[in-house]
């Protein structure tokens, strides 16, 4: 029997969502993190169908195919498109975003664009119209939840929140959407009726972190020893090629970031920010920086200063 998907956890993301939801004025809200950590998930699964428009970028895909994208996403949501051209331009793709949605008579018309750094391929007009799609027409309004969803976190930090053109201090609302504690990922898996005790829960975790979507596949009539060896080391294992899968996906020059995460699994205690350019690729100056932030934006890495030393004594570690 097929069990009916159910949200774990995410309470203080499901009150952004309600509180932005039954907001007074228009909303733009980005969620944000790693893969596999069940952005699209909570989205879909709180609004529970109730969008005006939704679609998903297509991954390396041309402006030209993010628009016939686009132009189908469309279409399933006004099928009085069907036999109409696709946009050509991301900004004549917003304003049938715009005629759509004045049709919509719900109080809050909910507008979701999933995986948004992909739709900004070479070249495109995609953040400009998005700019103008929001400062022109949504935010003038009341009734608007524009919800942004990305995986590349630095994209979504250095475009969205730390933008510097038309949409500076235009997000609402931010969420960062982290792996499961400890306890939802017990609460996770007591849910499809796993019977672990803590000591494997806690090897199951060490293993696996609370990405939900390997948590998803663990198949609860079998040991956690059974489970690693299928997911981890069988050749045709959901989590064999992951490591690189993972990296590649969210940052363009990933050996960067794949040799810091490296050198860090060496030093469980971590390692300051010249021990760590020494053990790894990187070079000082501005660029390790910002492989160091991303790695911290998605979630990997984090930092801290040791108790009694001064701020600038910071040592980074993984997450």
């Amino acid at each position: 029997m097929l069990q009916e998907p159910i949200l774990i956890g995410r309470k203080q993301e499901i009150e952004t969502l309600k509180r932005v939801q039954d907001s007074y004025k228009s909303e733009f809200l980005i969620l944000y993190g790693r893969r596999r950590v069940g952005k699209t998930f909570l989205v879909n699964q709180f609004f529970d169908g109730q969008f005006t428009f939704r679609m998903t970028a297509l991954a390396n895909a041309t402006t030209k195919q993010q628009l016939l994208n686009f132009h189908t996403a469309m279409m399933g949501f006004d099928p009085g498109l069907a036999g109409s051209s696709p946009p050509s331009g991301w900004f004549e793709a917003f304003q049938l975003v715009i005629k759509l949605a004045e049709k919509d008579k719900r109080a809050k018309k909910v507008i979701f664009f999933d995986e948004l750094p992909w739709f900004d391929t070479h070249g495109a007009d995609f953040l400009s119209a998005l700019e103008h799609f929001w400062n022109s027409w949504a935010s003038l309004r009341n009734d608007v939840l524009l919800i942004s969803c990305g995986s590349a976190a630095s994209w979504m930090i250095n475009k969205l929140i730390r933008n510097r053109g038309g949409l500076h201090n235009r997000i609402t609302e931010r969420v960062l959407l982290q792996p499961f504690t400890l306890s939802e990922t017990e609460a996770f898996l007591q849910a499809k009726g796993a019977e672990y005790d803590r000591y494997q829960l806690l090897e199951l975790y060490m293993a696996m972190g609370g990405v939900p979507f390997y948590l998803e596949n663990i198949q609860v009539n079998r040991s956690v020893a059974q489970n690693i060896d299928r997911m981890f080391f069988s050749p045709t294992g959901l989590l064999r090629l992951e490591y690189d899968t993972l990296y590649q996906s969210l940052f363009k020059q990933s050996g960067k970031h794949i040799s810091v995460v490296e050198a860090l699994a060496q030093q469980p205690r971590g390692m300051l920010r010249k021990e760590l350019i020494s053990k790894s690729v990187l070079s000082e100056g501005g660029a390790a920086s910002i492989v160091l932030n991303e790695l911290e934006h998605s979630g990997f890495i984090q930092r801290y200063v040791p108790f009694g030393k001064k701020k600038r004594y910071v040592i980074h570690r993984l997450a």
